[in-house]
């Protein structure tokens, strides 16, 4: 895993074997941070990380200034690769939970300002999450939601939705919620 740029860039960590992540590309995941480097200004910015894997999007949220980084990651190898890497970068901002995203998407009452999703390819649920997050607290005016899905899933249909990005198989659905209209 690369961090590509900010404060951690350029450090590699090698990740478990075992790992049941698909992690992102770092070709597609240089690609849409282009792209959101030009929707919003991650210095100060608090993030969330949905099906954080090996939290590589987290980790680069934070080396470009986010003020606060919430992991959400299920499985164990992953939790404990995140919780690795954060001691290793002493990333305070970066802050681990495990547990179950769906969960957490229908109790976390905390707004964010950027929020990242990147569900497993074939998890029964992936068409239901972003009309879960659009509708929860965690989005308010000006939060831009990112997420990352197969060519399969077309989401242009849902409010807010902004524009779609493809890097060869990895498709990313942006959504920008307005800054004078919360939901």
């Amino acid at each position: 895993m690369r961090i590509i740029r900010g404060r951690y860039g350029r450090r590699r960590f090698d990740v478990p074997h075992n790992i049941t992540a698909r992690p992102t590309t770092d070709f597609a995941r240089e690609n849409i941070f282009n792209v959101i480097d030009n929707l919003i200004d991650l210095e100060g910015a608090t993030a969330l990380d949905l099906f954080a894997g090996t939290g590589a999007v987290s980790f680069e949220l934070a080396s470009r200034g986010c003020s606060l980084v919430t992991s959400i990651e299920k499985a164990t190898v992953q939790y404990r690769f995140i919780i690795q890497v954060k001691q290793q970068l002493k990333a305070d901002e970066v802050q681990p939970i495990r547990g179950d995203v769906f969960k957490f998407i229908e109790t976390c009452d905390r707004r964010y300002d950027f929020i990242f999703a990147d569900p497993p390819y074939d998890l029964p649920r992936l068409p239901e999450i972003p009309q879960l997050v659009l509708a929860s607290p965690l989005v308010g005016p000006g939060t831009i939601f990112v997420m990352e899905h197969s060519r399969n899933n077309d989401f242009s249909h849902l409010p807010h939705f902004a524009q779609h990005r493809a890097y060869g198989s990895v498709n990313f659905s942006i959504f920008i919620v307005p800054e004078e209209d919360a939901r």
